[in-house]
C-alpha cells in the first residue's frame, strides 16, 4: 500500500516513487477486461451504470445526474475543512468536466497541497467505469485502489450512480468526499486560500462572486453541457432543442467577445476555464460525435482569439489534451483521427497572435491580484449551492438555465479594475 513519505512523495513497493502531483508512470501491461473483471471480484465494484439508460427523461432528452457527494468546504460545524496533503482531485484526459480543477489547482499554486491523479478507462471496455491503466500494477499510486467506484463505495455503500471525474478523494480515509464540479474550483480557490502563495491570481473575486456564479449556471446546461445534451439525447425533439441552444449560446458569447478579452474583462476568472476546457474539446474532438454543426469554434472570431490566447498561457497548455482515440473503421475509408489527427500542428494552429491584448487596460497582466494586506480569513465566504444538484429531474432539465442579464453582456464591465 502506498504511504506519504516526508517529503510528500508517495512509495510503490521499491521500484519507483511518484510525486504526489501524481506524474503518471508508464503500465507495463495491457489493461484488459479479463484483468478488470479479476479486480472486480476482488473488490466488489459493479458496472457501472449506462448514460443512454439511466439518465434519459420520457421525451428523450438527456438530463444528467446530480452530483452524489456535494458538502462544502467551510467553516459550519459539518463542512468539510481545507487541509494540507489531506486530499486528492482524480480526473481524466478526456474529462473537461474534470480539467478544470486541476488547472484551478495548478493556476493557485496548490500542486503540493491537493494531490492529483489521472484515470484512465478499466479494462478494453471500461465496464467498470474509471480505473488506473497508466500506473504499475493497474493501481492508483496514492491508495491502491483499483477503479475510482471504491472511493464511491468507501463514502457510501449503497451509492448506485456513476462514479464521475473529478471526485476530490480523502486520502485518509479512502473515501470520495466531493465529486461536485459545479463547485469544486471554487472550494478550491476560497478554502485553500490559506496555502496559496500571497501572489496567486484572484479567480474568484469576492466582490463578484454572485455575477460569476450566475453565468456559471447558465454556462453549464448551454455550453458545458451543451455536447452531452446532443450526443447521449434519444429523440429529434431532444436534439434539436440541445442544438439550438448551444449554437445560440456561442453567438452570445462570441458577441460578449468582441470587447472583453476575457468573459468578465481584463482578467481571468474561474468561469473562463469552465469555457476554454468545453471549446477545446468541442473543437478537438466532441463535434464529431452529434452529427451536422453549424460552425466550428475556428468561426466564431472572438472566440477563436479568445480560445488561443488561453492556450498561450503555460497551465492552460498543460491540461489541453488534442489526443483522442484513433481506431480506424474499414481499411479504405480510415477515420479522420487515424490518418490524420497525429499530423495536425496544434501549436502552430493555436497559437495568438496577440491582437486580443489589445481589449485589457493591462495587456500583459491577465490574472486579478488579492489586495495588499488581505488576509485568507478575509476572503471568505459561504459558497453558493447550485440547481444542477437537485435530485429532481425536473430541477435539472436545461430549460432551467436562466441567466438575469443575456449572457452577450458582461454585466461588471470593467469593474475588474477597481
Amino acid at each position: 500500500m502506498a504511504e506519504f513519505n516526508k517529503n510528500n512523495t508517495v512509495d510503490i513497493g521499491s521500484a519507483c516513487s511518484i510525486s504526489f502531483g501524481a506524474n503518471k508512470q508508464n503500465a507495463e501491461s495491457e489493461y484488459t477486461d479479463e484483468e478488470a473483471q479479476t479486480h472486480a471480484d476482488e473488490v466488489g465494484a459493479k458496472p457501472r451504470p449506462r448514460e443512454t439508460i439511466s439518465e434519459i427523461d420520457e421525451r428523450g432528452a438527456f438530463i444528467r445526474q446530480p452530483n452524489a457527494f456535494t458538502k462544502p468546504f467551510g467553516d459550519k460545524e459539518g463542512d468539510l475543512k481545507a487541509e494540507d496533503g489531506r486530499f486528492a482531485v482524480y480526473w481524466a484526459h478526456g474529462c473537461h468536466w474534470s480539467n478544470r480543477p486541476v488547472i484551478v489547482r495548478d493556476l493557485l499554486g496548490l500542486e503540493n497541497v491537493i494531490g492529483e491523479v489521472h484515470t484512465t478507462p478499466s479494462g478494453q471496455t471500461n465496464v467498470y467505469g474509471h480505473g488506473f491503466a497508466d500506473y504499475p500494477d493497474h493501481k492508483d499510486p496514492l491508495t491502491g485502489a483499483y477503479f475510482l467506484s471504491e472511493f464511491y463505495k468507501n463514502a457510501n455503500p449503497d451509492y448506485q450512480g456513476r462514479a464521475t471525474t473529478p471526485t476530490l478523494v480523502d486520502l485518509k480515509e479512502k473515501k470520495a468526499v466531493n465529486n461536485d464540479y459545479h463547485r469544486l474550483s471554487n472550494y478550491i480557490e476560497v478554502q485553500f486560500r490559506k496555502f496559496q502563495p500571497a501572489d496567486a491570481p484572484d479567480l474568484y473575486p469576492k466582490k463578484y462572486r454572485k455575477e460569476i456564479d450566475e453565468f456559471n449556471d447558465w454556462l453549464f446546461p448551454h455550453i458545458n453541457n451543451g455536447h452531452y445534451r446532443m450526443a447521449f439525447c434519444q429523440s429529434w425533439e431532444a436534439y434539436s432543442e440541445a442544438y439550438e441552444d448551444f449554437f445560440d449560446s456561442l453567438e452570445k458569447l462570441d458577441q460578449r467577445l468582441a470587447d472583453n478579452r476575457f468573459i468578465f474583462g481584463d482578467y481571468i476568472t474561474d468561469s473562463d476555464v469552465r469555457l476554454y476546457v468545453t471549446l477545446v474539446r468541442w473543437e478537438t474532438g466532441y463535434y464529431r460525435n452529434v452529427g451536422p454543426i453549424k460552425k466550428r469554434i475556428t468561426e466564431y472570431r472572438n472566440i477563436w482569439g479568445y480560445v488561443r490566447d488561453l492556450f498561450s498561457l503555460p497551465v492552460f497548455r498543460k491540461y489541453t489534451f488534442f489526443e483522442f482515440p484513433t481506431a480506424g473503421g474499414p481499411e479504405l475509408f480510415r477515420s479522420y483521427a487515424y490518418r490524420i489527427a497525429s499530423q495536425v500542428p496544434y501549436d502552430e494552429l493555436w497559437k495568438t497572435d496577440g491582437e486580443r491584448k489589445k481589449l485589457s487596460a493591462t495587456p500583459d497582466e491577465v490574472f486579478l491580484r488579492h489586495p495588499e494586506g488581505e488576509t485568507a480569513d478575509d476572503y471568505q465566504s459561504e459558497i453558493s449551492t447550485t440547481i444542477w444538484n437537485s435530485p429532481s429531474w425536473e430541477d435539472r432539465n436545461p430549460k432551467n438555465g436562466v441567466i438575469s442579464v443575456d449572457a452577450s453582456i458582461n454585466p461588471i464591465a470593467s469593474k475588474l479594475r477597481d
